[in-house]
């Protein structure tokens, strides 16, 4: 006869992990978009697509803030928009392989992550000491606890997907 097979714990459920991989999925697919939708405007005439975009919203072109931001837009060049959607591109892929490694468990996911998170925390507290608002807030906040939640349970996140 041959003994029985050790029984296994179940695996434990990480629903903090999961809305973690969920919200840099969701930053990333929206990354990748933003990306595409500025390198399709490289070859448009932003000065009149803007005009466009007024009178189909009925909007006084003549209002100041209107003649102020027609006179930014007029000064954005296609090398410009090949920047911004190069490094949107880019970052939205990063934040992708980032929930991708989490999915897995993956090790260097996770200290990827917690430094990436980390890195931004400095940024954000510079700008909401020169620009306080509630969104820069939440965004720290959201940030820190990413930040706090996987370096306190970095060893329980990846030992449990490698038993």
């Amino acid at each position: 006869m041959t003994a029985p097979a050790p029984v296994r714990p179940p695996k434990k459920r990480a629903p903090t992990l999961y809305a973690i991989v969920g919200f840099k999925l969701l930053k990333g697919v929206i990354t990748l978009l933003l990306g595409f939708g500025v390198y399709s405007l490289t070859d448009n005439n932003l000065p009149a697509d803007f005009q466009k975009l007024l009178a189909f919203f009925h909007l006084d072109p003549e209002k100041k803030f209107f003649v102020d931001l027609a006179v930014r837009i007029a000064t954005i060049t296609p090398k410009n928009l090949e920047w911004v959607a190069g490094v949107s591109v880019f970052y939205g892929t990063f934040l992708l392989i980032q929930a991708t490694g989490l999915i897995f468990r993956l090790r260097w996911a996770v200290w990827l992550v917690i430094g990436e998170s980390g890195f931004f925390i400095p940024i954000e507290v510079l700008e909401l000491i020169h620009h306080p608002s509630w969104i820069l807030f939440f965004v720290l906040a959201v940030n820190v606890f990413i930040v706090w939640y996987l370096f306190a349970n970095r060893t329980r996140i990846i030992k449990q997907h490698q038993s």
